[in-house]
């Protein structure tokens, strides 16, 4: 019994111990939170601040409101706007400005060039228009573009673009509180250049890229350059690696379509001189140096045949391979280029190198054929010893030594041709031998008609490239 009083005991202190724990851990709680209230009031009263600071409460903006949706402040489902602004009143003014980012490619065969642009419109639609308290407007990205009216732009004579969407689409809308809209977006277009490749490669081109509304006549939109020439701005790193940009300069024009009316049309017009130097290396100097190694033949014997038809063909297949590589990368032209004069020329003129040695080979095998003929109508002449020693009296002949040596061992055998020469001097000196080989005695000018050939070749084909030459840049720089 006494063991069960003790425990009984034991157990009401117990509770009564803890009963005071949890007490003081409420009271302390609840000092915990009158304080911590008492703080907040202070600094909501402005307690919390000393006297005279200058730190000032920012008014509210229902534009910054991250409680207000765009698309409640825009007002937009209370408005089609599948219908342009001030449907049915006058032409809306639509503005435009450009900045050229880069000019990427310039293709003569494909006769067109690629532009990377940030086209700008700027209209106002009243409809948008919202309460703002400091004038904020408002920036969307190209979500919202799909569920307002904006500009049909399109590339007149375009083959091929598109709207960058690296990271994200690039474009943007930017609307003010009186109803003003810019909106924005960064394309790249391919567009078709009609080129005039006469004076190719000392041509200058110009080049237009045209933007019009596809379906608003100039009785709905009126377009125009916002600010004139100044719309157009270009980055000054641009260039090019064939060209040389001139200028750029903006122009508007009227386009008519039989079916659908009148279009405003704006023209950003761009004139390139192309680069010369990489075509004197790459076809002017080759064709030059051709023509030049062709001359080389006429300080050729003539007898040299191994050495002199290989040259004349290897120049000329030279010339046809590069006429073969300059009309490879150009547009299949139905006219004279100046690239394709300056080669024909040239090769016109290797050609007729090869021609020159043919009829100087052919005339030469003619004067052969006929001093043989002369040689079996002489009597024999055995008693002559060596003709180089023969002592021929000048009054006898009517040739000196000085003659012979001169006139008689261009391109012969050392040996042979010097005496069939002075024998056939010799005999047509005797009027018996004479009166009888007399229409055969033209030998001798042909002889000295096939050596003056490639004479007359070395001062003729130099002096008339050359004069060819003159012409030429005079006329195409």
């Amino acid at each position: 019994m006494q063991v069960d009083a003790v425990l009984v005991l034991f157990c009401v202190w117990l509770v009564g111990a803890a009963g005071k724990m949890a007490q003081s851990r409420g009271h302390k709680l609840e000092t915990y939170k009158q304080s911590r209230s008492r703080r907040e009031t202070r600094m909501e009263g402005g307690g919390g601040h000393k006297s005279g600071s200058p730190i000032y409460k920012r008014s509210p903006d229902m534009t910054k409101s991250p409680m207000t949706k765009s698309e409640q402040l825009l007002r937009i489902d209370d408005h089609d706007f599948t219908m342009r602004p001030a449907f049915g009143g006058p032409p809306i003014p639509v503005g435009v400005d450009v900045q050229v980012e880069s000019l990427d490619t310039i293709s003569e065969v494909d006769m067109d060039f690629t532009m990377t642009l940030y086209l700008r419109h700027y209209w106002k639609d009243e409809r948008l228009s919202f309460p703002s308290t400091n004038n904020q407007s408002m920036t969307f990205d190209s979500r919202l573009v799909k569920k307002i009216w904006v500009p049909d732009m399109f590339f007149v004579h375009s083959k091929r673009s598109f709207i960058h969407d690296t990271t994200t689409d690039n474009v943007m809308l930017r609307v003010y509180p009186d109803g003003n809209v810019l909106y924005s977006l960064r394309v790249t277009v391919t567009a078709m250049c009609n080129m005039d490749l006469s004076r190719f490669p000392l041509d200058t081109q110009t080049c237009s890229l045209e933007i019009e509304s596809y379906a608003y006549t100039d009785d709905d939109l009126m377009l125009y350059w916002k600010k004139g020439n100044e719309s157009l701005n270009t980055d000054d790193r641009i260039s090019l690696s064939q060209f040389l940009i001139q200028k750029f300069h903006t122009t508007t024009k009227l386009a008519f379509y039989s079916s659908t009316g009148w279009y405003n049309r704006l023209y950003i017009h761009f004139t390139l001189r192309r680069h010369i130097f990489f075509f004197l290396l790459q076809t002017y100097f080759p064709a030059t140096l051709m023509v030049m190694l062709s001359w080389v033949s006429f300080w050729i014997d003539r007898r040299a045949v191994p050495a002199r038809v290989p040259l004349g063909i290897t120049t000329v297949l030279t010339m046809s391979t590069i006429i073969t590589g300059v009309n490879a990368s150009m547009p299949r032209v139905s006219y004279i280029k100046a690239v394709d004069i300056y080669l024909w020329v040239s090769f016109v003129f290797v050609f007729l190198s090869v021609i020159e040695y043919a009829a100087v080979n052919y005339l030469s095998t003619v004067q052969e054929r006929k001093e043989r003929k002369l040689r079996e109508r002489l009597p024999c002449t055995c008693g002559i010893g060596n003709p180089d020693e023969m002592m021929i009296d000048p009054q006898i002949t009517g040739y000196g030594s000085m003659d012979v040596n001169t006139t008689g061992n261009y391109g012969m055998p050392e040996n042979g041709g010097r005496q069939e020469r002075i024998l056939a001097q010799v005999a047509l000196n005797d009027p018996q031998i004479a009166s009888q080989v007399k229409p055969s005695r033209g030998y001798v000018n042909i002889w000295i008609d096939t050596h003056a050939i490639d004479k007359y070749s070395r001062v003729v084909f130099p002096g008339a490239y050359i004069l060819f030459n003159i012409i030429y840049w005079s006329i195409y720089s």
